[in-house]
C-alpha cells in the first residue's frame, strides 16, 4: 500500500508541474491551444491568468514534494487536499473533466496514504 500511495502522490504532483509548466509557458502554443480548448485570440487575453493560475499550481506540487522530502505528512495532506478542494471547484464552475483529470488522483492518493 505504502509504494502505491507514494506513486500516486507523485503522479499528483507531477501532474501539477505539468499543468505549471502548460499555463504558464505553453498557454498560447499549439500544446496550451489544443489541451484547453482555446482560440489563440482567447489565450492572447487570459495569457496572464493562466501564468497565475500555473503558479498556484506549482505551489501545490511544491507542497506535496516539501511534505515528501521533510517526511510531513500533514503536509502532503492538506497539498493533497487542496488539490481536491480546486479540482472539485473546477469540475464545477469550469469542466467536469476537470475532476477526474485534477481532483481524483488526489482522492485516489489520500485513500492510498490513509491505508497505508
Amino acid at each position: 500500500m505504502y509504494w502505491i500511495a507514494l506513486a500516486l502522490t507523485l503522479l499528483v504532483a507531477l501532474l501539477h508541474v505539468y499543468f505549471l509548466v502548460l499555463e504558464m509557458f505553453l498557454w498560447t502554443r499549439p500544446l496550451g491551444l489544443k489541451t484547453f480548448r482555446n482560440s489563440p485570440e482567447k489565450a492572447e487575453t487570459t495569457r496572464v491568468l493562466a501564468a497565475n493560475q500555473g503558479l498556484y499550481n506549482g505551489f501545490l506540487a511544491a507542497g506535496i514534494v516539501v511534505g515528501l522530502v521533510l517526511a510531513q505528512p500533514v503536509l502532503v495532506t492538506f497539498s493533497l487536499v487542496c488539490v481536491v478542494v480546486a479540482g472539485c471547484y473546477g469540475a464545477y464552475s469550469v469542466s467536469r473533466r476537470i475532476f477526474m483529470i485534477q481532483a481524483l488522483p488526489a482522492i485516489l492518493a489520500l485513500v492510498f496514504r490513509a491505508l497505508a
